[in-house]
């Protein structure tokens, strides 16, 4: 594995190397967005959420990159069966080395998007590439410290992230919290629309969406 520096997260430092994304402030709006389905505050002062989430939720990490996401919501919320999956190899080599040095428990497992998955799980986050190439706003000399793979997706940038809505929504995945440039939120929400599930709200770059079909869970209550 390359040898990295360290970037904070969530108040913890995470190592971080030219295989993996450098973790960015608006991506701490899932792991918020996330506390808030479980009940807690996310922000002292603030009022927590009614608690919707299971007491002992599944959680997905899918695209882990550094594992930031997935390890910051194992050590919020210890209660949880965190997961956390990537299509490369050297990414997941990176997370495993934070998951061990901040002591959280997870489960890792390489895989594209849900190919490799078998489980089902309450609740997919995702930060996936949804940069377009096009984007004449974008510091390509920045963001070439960064994997490309990690970064840029085709379809306007949306290609990955409908990808996975679509494989979510044939899982009945009940909960969807993804990350993408507030200028495409709108087709994300119709593609999600397409696909069984509906916008319930945004943070900044977060997008939460919910399953709006039944499950035999929701059927059994």
């Amino acid at each position: 594995m390359n040898e990295g520096s360290k970037i904070n997260f969530y108040g913890r430092d995470f190592i971080i190397t030219p295989d993996v994304l450098i973790p960015r402030p608006e991506t701490e709006m899932i792991v918020d967005a996330v506390l808030n389905l479980a009940g807690k505050s996310y922000l002292p002062g603030v009022k927590p959420g009614p608690k919707i989430l299971p007491n002992n939720p599944q959680i997905l990490d899918v695209g882990t990159g550094s594992g930031c996401i997935a390890i910051t919501l194992a050590l919020e919320l210890p209660e949880a069966s965190i997961t956390a999956s990537d299509i490369s190899e050297s990414a997941l080599a990176v997370a495993q080395q934070n998951a061990e040095t901040l002591n959280a428990k997870i489960d890792f497992t390489q895989s594209d998007l849900l190919d490799n998955i078998s489980t089902d799980y309450d609740l997919i986050v995702a930060n996936l590439p949804y940069v377009d190439e096009n984007w004449d706003w974008v510091d390509k000399d920045a963001l070439a410290r960064e994997p490309a793979i990690a970064l840029y997706a085709k379809d306007g940038g949306l290609a990955i992230i409908k990808k996975l809505v679509n494989q979510a929504s044939k899982r009945k995945i009940k909960y969807l919290i993804l990350e993408a440039d507030p200028c495409q939120h709108k087709q994300i929400i119709e593609c999600a629309s397409n696909n069984h599930y509906f916008l319930r709200e945004t943070r900044g770059f977060v997008l939460v969406l919910k399953q709006s079909i039944e499950t035999d869970a929701d059927n059994s209550n």
